[in-house]
Formats: structure tokens, C-alpha cells, sequence
């Protein structure tokens, strides 16, 4: 897909971290950018650093999906990128001092990581497929969502956070192969540790010891790596149906 003034994209959690840097990416190339997030403050000067428009939106509610690609669409036309940053990362033991998991907090994270990832893809993907083909191959659409190498090697206290992006990883596939006939692509991206803010509230010393455990390059990914990852993606019509680590080849310890 051309990455250019006649395309136009949403980007979910696009307030900060990788999706911040995502949005950044595609308005550089003359995308037209719509960003989902609850955050208000932050999202409104970001869409307005990089000429964008900000929805404030709850992935894990239907009407706040659909109002907010309803909005994107009136403002910059037919959406043809689907990037989906937005996610929670709770931290719990599955029985922690003679308790168990807290499953509210549980079935939350499923519902914003997995469940509300899903929604929105599947909403898109129905706008998406209304629309006239953009390229020589009959792309209509591409869709890109966000895992973690947590998906396969996650640590303590990590059930929920990696039940969830293991759910991403796992429909990946049979959404692609269920999109294919309408010139759709779908692809993920399963970072390692990376420069967010979740990560950014731990202690300098917590990051850095992080940071060396990335066999190369020996650092914190940033939201610049994912998005160009995001771009190249795009551009390569034959990514479809595949989870890319971006991970600097770690591979979690327990702890």
C-alpha cells in the first residue's frame, strides 16, 4: 500500500507510546491519521502536532468503536489502515498470599487487549471491504495489530497480560484467511521490551537491567523500531497473516 495523502489511517492507544510514534510515522508519509484513545490531553496535541484528528474512544465498548470509526471516516474518508496499539498491562499472580487472581481484573484485560482489539478490527474490516480496491493486487485494506513476546514466553505474574496477546497472535491467521477474498491483509507485531510508559514508571535501574538482556541491539526498543516496522508493512503487500517479534531476540526469563 502507498503511503500518501490519499490514504487514511486509525491508529488505537494513539496517545502515547508505540502508537504516538505510529501516528507520527504514517502523518510523516502524508497519511491522513485518526487516533483512538481515552486519553483527551494527550491525544488532542498529538493529532494536532501531525495534522490529525483525535476520538476519544473505549476499544472494549461496541458504540464507542463505531462512533469513533464513524467519526475518522466523516473527517478524512474510507479507512484503509487499522493499526491497534491500545492495551493494559495489570500485573497478578494466579494465587498470590491465599488469594486468587483478581478476575475482574482478569476478564478486563481480555476485554481491552482481546476482545476490544477484535471489535475494532472487525468493524474496520467491514468498512474496508466496501470499499474500491487501492492497488494492482486489489488491496482494500490493511489491518495491524499489536501482541508481545509475552504471547509466548511470559512471565510471573503475566497470565492474564499474556492470555490476552496470545489471543492476538492466535487470530491472526483465520482473520487473514477470512479477509483475503476482500483484499484486506491483517499482520502483528509482538514486541519485546520496549521504551512506553508502562516501562517508563519503573525505576532507571529496573529499565536498565532490562535493557541488557536484549541480546542485540543491547536496548530498550523504541516507538520509532515498531513504527517502521509498521511502515514497511505496509508497503509489502505479501505480509499477511503473520506475527513478526520484534524483540532484539530476547526471550523472557520467569521473572
Amino acid at each position: 500500500m502507498k503511503l500518501d495523502n490519499s490514504v487514511s489511517a486509525v491508529v488505537t492507544g494513539g496517545a502515547s507510546g508505540l502508537g504516538a510514534a505510529t501516528a507520527r510515522k504514517l502523518a510523516s508519509k502524508g497519511v491522513k491519521v485518526t487516533l483512538f484513545d481515552l486519553n483527551e490531553e494527550a491525544g488532542i496535541a498529538i493529532a494536532e502536532e501531525i495534522g490529525g484528528k483525535f476520538v476519544k474512544v473505549d476499544v472494549s465498548n461496541e458504540d464507542s468503536v463505531v462512533a469513533g470509526l464513524t467519526a475518522a471516516q466523516e473527517a478524512h474518508g474510507p479507512t484503509r489502515i487499522l493499526v491497534n496499539c491500545a492495551g493494559i498491562a495489570p500485573a497478578a499472580k494466579t494465587t498470590s498470599r491465599g488469594a486468587p487472581h483478581d478476575m475482574a481484573m482478569f476478564q478486563k484485560v481480555i476485554d481491552v487487549n482481546l476482545v476490544g482489539t477484535f471489535r475494532c478490527v472487525s468493524h474496520a474490516a467491514t468498512a474496508m471491504a466496501k470499499q474500491d480496491p487501492i492497488s494492482e493486487d486489489g488491496e482494500r485494506g490493511l489491518i495491524i495489530c499489536t501482541a508481545s513476546v509475552a504471547a509466548y514466553d511470559g512471565q510471573i505474574g503475566q497470565a492474564a497480560y499474556s492470555a490476552s496477546k496470545g489471543g492476538v497472535v492466535g487470530m491472526t491467521l483465520p482473520i487473514a484467511r477470512d479477509l483475503a477474498k476482500s483484499g484486506i491483509r491483517i499482520m502483528t507485531i509482538a514486541p519485546g521490551i520496549f521504551e512506553t510508559p508502562m516501562l517508563g514508571a519503573m525505576p532507571q535501574e529496573v529499565q536498565d537491567s532490562l535493557a541488557a538482556q536484549v541480546p542485540f541491539p543491547s536496548r530498550l526498543g523504541t516507538g520509532e523500531d515498531y513504527a517502521k516496522l509498521v511502515e514497511s508493512i505496509c508497503e509489502n503487500a505479501m505480509l499477511n497473516g503473520e506475527v513478526i517479534r520484534l524483540d532484539g531476540a530476547i526471550r523472557l526469563a520467569p521473572r
